[in-house]
Protein backbone atom coordinates (compact mmCIF):
# COMPACT_ATOMS: atom_id res chain seq x y z
CA UNK A 1 0.00 0.00 0.00
CA UNK A 2 0.75 3.50 -0.70
CA UNK A 3 -0.67 6.62 -0.21
CA UNK A 4 -1.58 8.86 -3.25
CA UNK A 5 -3.43 11.90 -4.50
CA UNK A 6 -6.52 10.80 -6.61
CA UNK A 7 -9.34 12.46 -8.31
CA UNK A 8 -12.85 10.12 -8.69
CA UNK A 9 -14.05 13.08 -11.31
CA UNK A 10 -12.83 16.23 -13.03
CA UNK A 11 -12.75 19.49 -11.40
CA UNK A 12 -11.17 21.99 -8.84
CA UNK A 13 -8.41 21.58 -6.27
CA UNK A 14 -10.83 20.33 -3.57
CA UNK A 15 -11.19 17.13 -5.91
CA UNK A 16 -7.90 16.04 -5.30
CA UNK A 17 -7.74 12.75 -2.50
CA UNK A 18 -5.19 11.33 -0.41
CA UNK A 19 -5.84 7.58 -0.44
CA UNK A 20 -4.44 4.80 0.84
CA UNK A 21 -3.94 2.26 -2.39
CA UNK A 22 -2.21 -0.76 -3.33
CA UNK A 23 0.93 -1.11 -5.89
CA UNK A 24 1.76 -4.49 -5.71
CA UNK A 25 5.18 -5.72 -7.05
CA UNK A 26 6.29 -5.13 -10.77
CA UNK A 27 5.44 -7.50 -13.30
CA UNK A 28 7.86 -7.68 -17.01
CA UNK A 29 8.80 -4.52 -18.39
CA UNK A 30 8.13 -2.85 -15.21
CA UNK A 31 10.15 -0.93 -11.92
CA UNK A 32 8.43 0.13 -8.93
CA UNK A 33 10.13 3.44 -7.74
CA UNK A 34 9.99 5.00 -4.49
CA UNK A 35 9.61 9.09 -4.76
CA UNK A 36 12.41 10.46 -3.02
CA UNK A 37 9.83 14.19 -4.66
CA UNK A 38 7.48 14.30 -7.38
CA UNK A 39 7.24 16.95 -9.33
CA UNK A 40 4.58 20.04 -9.87
CA UNK A 41 3.52 21.17 -13.21
CA UNK A 42 0.85 22.33 -15.27
CA UNK A 43 -0.74 19.54 -17.02
CA UNK A 44 -1.48 18.09 -14.03
CA UNK A 45 -4.30 21.10 -13.57
CA UNK A 46 -5.45 19.98 -17.39
CA UNK A 47 -5.49 16.35 -16.15
CA UNK A 48 -7.31 17.91 -13.12
CA UNK A 49 -9.90 19.66 -14.38
CA UNK A 50 -10.55 17.30 -17.28
CA UNK A 51 -9.18 18.89 -20.45
CA UNK A 52 -6.54 16.34 -20.92
CA UNK A 53 -9.42 13.86 -19.54
CA UNK A 54 -8.33 10.43 -17.91
CA UNK A 55 -9.69 7.27 -16.93
CA UNK A 56 -10.93 7.60 -13.37
CA UNK A 57 -10.24 7.24 -10.79
CA UNK A 58 -6.83 8.84 -11.45
CA UNK A 59 -3.18 9.28 -9.87
CA UNK A 60 -2.16 12.65 -11.15
CA UNK A 61 1.68 13.45 -12.11
CA UNK A 62 3.99 12.99 -14.70
CA UNK A 63 6.93 13.80 -13.41
CA UNK A 64 9.08 11.72 -10.18
CA UNK A 65 12.17 11.28 -8.96
CA UNK A 66 13.50 8.40 -6.37
CA UNK A 67 15.08 5.18 -5.46
CA UNK A 68 14.45 1.43 -7.24
CA UNK A 69 13.71 -0.63 -5.00
CA UNK A 70 11.96 -3.60 -7.00
CA UNK A 71 12.46 -4.83 -10.60
CA UNK A 72 9.94 -6.92 -12.92
CA UNK A 73 11.42 -10.53 -14.12
CA UNK A 74 12.78 -9.35 -17.50
CA UNK A 75 14.29 -5.94 -16.01
CA UNK A 76 18.19 -5.63 -16.25
CA UNK A 77 19.36 -2.46 -17.08
CA UNK A 78 18.27 -1.51 -13.49
CA UNK A 79 18.21 -3.01 -10.44
CA UNK A 80 16.87 -2.17 -6.47
CA UNK A 81 19.09 1.02 -4.94
CA UNK A 82 19.22 2.57 -8.36
CA UNK A 83 18.66 6.49 -8.46
CA UNK A 84 15.94 7.11 -11.32
CA UNK A 85 14.23 9.89 -12.56
CA UNK A 86 11.29 10.37 -15.58
CA UNK A 87 8.65 12.68 -16.87
CA UNK A 88 6.46 10.67 -19.05
CA UNK A 89 3.41 8.90 -18.77
CA UNK A 90 1.51 6.80 -17.67
CA UNK A 91 0.64 9.61 -15.04
CA UNK A 92 0.55 8.29 -11.50
CA UNK A 93 3.36 10.53 -9.98
CA UNK A 94 1.16 11.79 -6.62
CA UNK A 95 2.21 9.11 -4.70
CA UNK A 96 4.94 7.59 -2.19
CA UNK A 97 5.41 4.36 -4.30
CA UNK A 98 4.33 3.41 -8.22
CA UNK A 99 4.96 0.72 -10.70
CA UNK A 100 6.18 2.74 -13.92
CA UNK A 101 7.77 1.15 -17.09
CA UNK A 102 11.54 0.62 -16.54
CA UNK A 103 12.11 2.21 -19.97
CA UNK A 104 10.21 5.30 -19.54
CA UNK A 105 13.01 6.33 -16.77
CA UNK A 106 16.44 7.32 -16.69
CA UNK A 107 19.33 7.43 -14.00
CA UNK A 108 19.67 9.98 -12.30
CA UNK A 109 23.52 11.48 -11.34
CA UNK A 110 24.59 11.22 -8.11
CA UNK A 111 25.42 15.20 -8.25
CA UNK A 112 20.94 15.80 -8.81
CA UNK A 113 19.12 15.42 -5.95
CA UNK A 114 15.60 14.03 -5.86
CA UNK A 115 13.84 17.18 -5.33
CA UNK A 116 16.34 18.91 -8.38
CA UNK A 117 15.62 15.85 -10.64
CA UNK A 118 11.95 16.32 -9.65
CA UNK A 119 11.98 19.77 -10.69
CA UNK A 120 13.65 19.56 -13.96
CA UNK A 121 12.85 16.59 -16.00
CA UNK A 122 9.66 17.44 -17.16
CA UNK A 123 10.49 21.48 -17.72
CA UNK A 124 14.30 20.48 -18.49
CA UNK A 125 13.55 17.88 -21.38
CA UNK A 126 10.56 20.46 -22.69
CA UNK A 127 13.11 23.39 -23.08
CA UNK A 128 15.41 20.41 -24.67
CA UNK A 129 12.90 19.44 -27.61
CA UNK A 130 11.65 23.52 -27.87
CA UNK A 131 14.69 24.76 -28.42
CA UNK A 132 16.83 22.17 -30.04
CA UNK A 133 14.08 20.15 -31.88
CA UNK A 134 11.05 22.03 -32.80
CA UNK A 135 12.95 25.60 -33.47
CA UNK A 136 16.65 25.03 -33.25
CA UNK A 137 18.08 28.13 -31.90
CA UNK A 138 21.47 29.55 -33.27
CA UNK A 139 24.16 31.55 -31.55
CA UNK A 140 22.92 35.56 -32.17
CA UNK A 141 19.13 34.89 -32.48
CA UNK A 142 16.57 36.69 -30.71
CA UNK A 143 13.83 34.75 -29.42
CA UNK A 144 10.88 35.59 -27.08
CA UNK A 145 9.26 33.60 -24.58
CA UNK A 146 6.48 33.69 -22.57
CA UNK A 147 6.08 33.47 -18.56
CA UNK A 148 10.08 33.67 -18.55
CA UNK A 149 10.19 33.25 -14.25
CA UNK A 150 8.05 29.94 -14.72
CA UNK A 151 9.62 26.58 -14.05
CA UNK A 152 9.96 25.97 -17.51
CA UNK A 153 11.05 29.58 -18.33
CA UNK A 154 13.82 29.88 -16.04
CA UNK A 155 15.41 26.73 -17.53
CA UNK A 156 15.21 27.69 -20.97
CA UNK A 157 16.52 31.68 -20.21
CA UNK A 158 19.45 30.23 -18.78
CA UNK A 159 20.09 26.98 -21.86
CA UNK A 160 18.81 29.51 -24.26
CA UNK A 161 22.01 31.89 -22.97
CA UNK A 162 24.11 28.97 -23.12
CA UNK A 163 23.48 28.37 -26.32
CA UNK A 164 24.37 32.38 -26.95
CA UNK A 165 20.86 33.50 -27.54
CA UNK A 166 19.48 36.82 -26.99
CA UNK A 167 16.79 36.12 -25.02
CA UNK A 168 13.38 38.54 -24.17
CA UNK A 169 11.01 37.32 -21.86
CA UNK A 170 7.49 38.28 -20.68
CA UNK A 171 6.51 37.95 -16.70
CA UNK A 172 3.81 39.55 -14.77
CA UNK A 173 5.29 41.16 -11.95
CA UNK A 174 8.61 42.77 -11.28
CA UNK A 175 9.49 40.20 -8.63
CA UNK A 176 9.03 38.04 -11.31
CA UNK A 177 11.35 40.14 -14.05
CA UNK A 178 13.76 40.57 -11.27
CA UNK A 179 14.04 36.98 -10.89
CA UNK A 180 13.92 36.43 -14.85
CA UNK A 181 16.98 39.04 -15.13
CA UNK A 182 18.84 36.84 -12.60
CA UNK A 183 18.72 33.98 -14.31
CA UNK A 184 19.78 35.83 -17.48
CA UNK A 185 17.10 37.15 -19.55
CA UNK A 186 18.18 40.19 -21.62
CA UNK A 187 15.40 41.74 -21.85
CA UNK A 188 12.20 41.57 -19.48
CA UNK A 189 8.43 43.05 -20.64
CA UNK A 190 5.67 43.09 -18.08
CA UNK A 191 3.11 42.19 -20.02
CA UNK A 192 -0.21 43.31 -18.06
CA UNK A 193 1.51 46.87 -18.47
CA UNK A 194 3.34 46.94 -21.41
CA UNK A 195 2.44 46.45 -25.11
CA UNK A 196 4.83 43.24 -25.66
CA UNK A 197 5.00 43.30 -29.69
CA UNK A 198 5.89 46.97 -29.63
CA UNK A 199 8.75 46.14 -27.07
CA UNK A 200 9.79 43.45 -29.39
CA UNK A 201 10.15 45.23 -32.30
CA UNK A 202 11.85 48.32 -30.42
CA UNK A 203 14.46 45.97 -29.27
CA UNK A 204 14.92 43.63 -32.71
CA UNK A 205 14.79 47.30 -34.78
CA UNK A 206 11.43 46.71 -35.98
CA UNK A 207 12.50 43.07 -37.48
CA UNK A 208 10.59 41.05 -34.96
CA UNK A 209 11.64 37.48 -33.57
CA UNK A 210 12.25 34.46 -35.67
CA UNK A 211 10.72 32.44 -33.06
CA UNK A 212 8.22 33.05 -29.95
CA UNK A 213 7.36 30.22 -27.17
CA UNK A 214 4.21 30.86 -25.45
CA UNK A 215 2.62 28.51 -22.86
CA UNK A 216 0.47 31.26 -21.89
CA UNK A 217 -2.28 30.57 -24.80
CA UNK A 218 -5.18 32.85 -25.59
CA UNK A 219 -4.24 35.99 -23.69
CA UNK A 220 -0.75 36.23 -25.59
CA UNK A 221 -2.14 34.59 -28.72
CA UNK A 222 -1.86 37.76 -30.97
CA UNK A 223 0.83 39.58 -29.32
CA UNK A 224 3.04 36.46 -29.90
CA UNK A 225 1.87 36.65 -33.78
CA UNK A 226 2.69 40.04 -34.06
CA UNK A 227 6.08 39.53 -32.38
CA UNK A 228 7.27 37.46 -35.29
CA UNK A 229 9.29 38.14 -38.29
CA UNK A 230 8.52 37.21 -41.81
CA UNK A 231 8.25 33.07 -42.10
CA UNK A 232 8.73 33.29 -37.90
CA UNK A 233 7.75 30.27 -35.58
CA UNK A 234 4.72 30.04 -32.65
CA UNK A 235 5.59 27.60 -30.98
CA UNK A 236 2.33 27.00 -28.86
CA UNK A 237 3.05 24.56 -26.18
CA UNK A 238 0.86 25.40 -23.27
CA UNK A 239 -2.63 27.49 -22.62
CA UNK A 240 -2.20 28.69 -18.83
CA UNK A 241 -4.88 31.37 -19.78
CA UNK A 242 -6.88 29.68 -21.63
CA UNK A 243 -7.18 27.12 -24.59
CA UNK A 244 -6.80 29.07 -28.53
CA UNK A 245 -10.13 28.56 -30.09
CA UNK A 246 -11.78 28.86 -33.97
CA UNK A 247 -8.22 30.57 -35.20
CA UNK A 248 -8.57 31.56 -38.50
CA UNK A 249 -5.34 30.35 -40.90
CA UNK A 250 -5.70 33.76 -42.91
CA UNK A 251 -3.90 35.34 -39.94
CA UNK A 252 -0.95 33.44 -40.66
CA UNK A 253 -0.40 35.19 -44.09
CA UNK A 254 -1.81 38.23 -43.08
CA UNK A 255 1.11 38.43 -40.59
CA UNK A 256 4.13 37.53 -42.60
CA UNK A 257 3.18 34.11 -43.92
CA UNK A 258 3.86 32.93 -40.55
CA UNK A 259 4.13 29.06 -39.33
CA UNK A 260 2.15 27.65 -36.00
CA UNK A 261 3.18 24.63 -33.78
CA UNK A 262 0.94 22.80 -31.02
CA UNK A 263 4.00 20.18 -30.05
CA UNK A 264 4.18 17.78 -26.70
CA UNK A 265 6.65 16.30 -25.08
CA UNK A 266 4.80 12.78 -25.11
CA UNK A 267 5.41 13.34 -29.14
CA UNK A 268 9.02 14.55 -28.79
CA UNK A 269 10.06 11.67 -26.34
CA UNK A 270 7.96 8.88 -27.45
CA UNK A 271 10.73 7.03 -28.79
CA UNK A 272 13.00 5.51 -25.78
CA UNK A 273 16.26 6.85 -27.28
CA UNK A 274 14.95 10.09 -28.21
CA UNK A 275 14.18 10.09 -24.05
CA UNK A 276 17.06 9.23 -23.01
CA UNK A 277 19.09 11.61 -25.60
CA UNK A 278 16.89 14.59 -24.29
CA UNK A 279 18.01 13.75 -20.70
CA UNK A 280 21.54 13.57 -21.59
CA UNK A 281 21.33 16.90 -23.06
CA UNK A 282 19.61 18.32 -19.81
CA UNK A 283 22.03 16.38 -17.52
CA UNK A 284 24.80 17.99 -19.52
CA UNK A 285 23.33 21.84 -19.28
CA UNK A 286 22.98 21.27 -15.55
CA UNK A 287 26.78 20.29 -15.50
CA UNK A 288 27.43 23.27 -17.53
CA UNK A 289 25.90 26.03 -15.17
CA UNK A 290 22.08 25.68 -15.66
CA UNK A 291 19.96 25.82 -12.48
CA UNK A 292 17.74 24.12 -11.65
CA UNK A 293 16.33 25.60 -7.85
CA UNK A 294 13.26 24.60 -6.08
CA UNK A 295 11.22 27.50 -4.96
CA UNK A 296 8.12 26.14 -3.77
CA UNK A 297 7.35 22.63 -1.54
CA UNK A 298 4.63 21.25 -0.45
CA UNK A 299 3.98 18.13 1.22
CA UNK A 300 2.30 15.58 -1.43
CA UNK A 301 -1.13 15.36 0.86
CA UNK A 302 -0.87 19.28 0.41
CA UNK A 303 -1.09 19.11 -3.05
CA UNK A 304 -4.28 20.70 -3.58
CA UNK A 305 -2.77 23.93 -2.09
CA UNK A 306 -0.14 23.59 -4.21
CA UNK A 307 -2.50 23.40 -7.29
CA UNK A 308 -4.29 26.24 -5.88
CA UNK A 309 -1.00 28.48 -6.11
CA UNK A 310 0.01 27.49 -9.47
CA UNK A 311 -3.09 28.59 -11.00
CA UNK A 312 -2.87 31.66 -9.18
CA UNK A 313 0.16 32.20 -11.09
CA UNK A 314 1.29 32.85 -6.95
CA UNK A 315 4.59 30.54 -7.96
CA UNK A 316 8.06 31.06 -9.38
CA UNK A 317 10.45 28.38 -11.16
CA UNK A 318 9.92 24.96 -9.68
CA UNK A 319 7.58 23.46 -7.32
CA UNK A 320 8.06 19.70 -6.28
CA UNK A 321 5.63 17.98 -3.95
CA UNK A 322 7.71 15.52 -1.41
CA UNK A 323 6.15 12.28 0.45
Amino acid sequence: MAHMIRIHSPGGPENLVWEDVPVGDPGPGQIRIRHGAVGLNYIDVYHRTGLYPLPLPATLGMEGAGTVDAVGPDVTALQPGDRVAYASGPVGAYAEARLMPADRVVKLPETISFEQGAAMMLQGMTVEYLIRRCFRVEPGQTVLFHAAAGGVGLIAVQWLKQLGANVIGTVGSEEKAALARAHGCDHVILYDREDVAKRVRDITGGKGVPVVYDSVGRATLNASLDSLAPRGLLVSFGNASGPIADFNLAVLSQKGSLYITRPTMMTYLADRQDMADSAKLLFEAVASGLKVEVMQRYALKDAAEAHRALEARRTTGSTVLVP
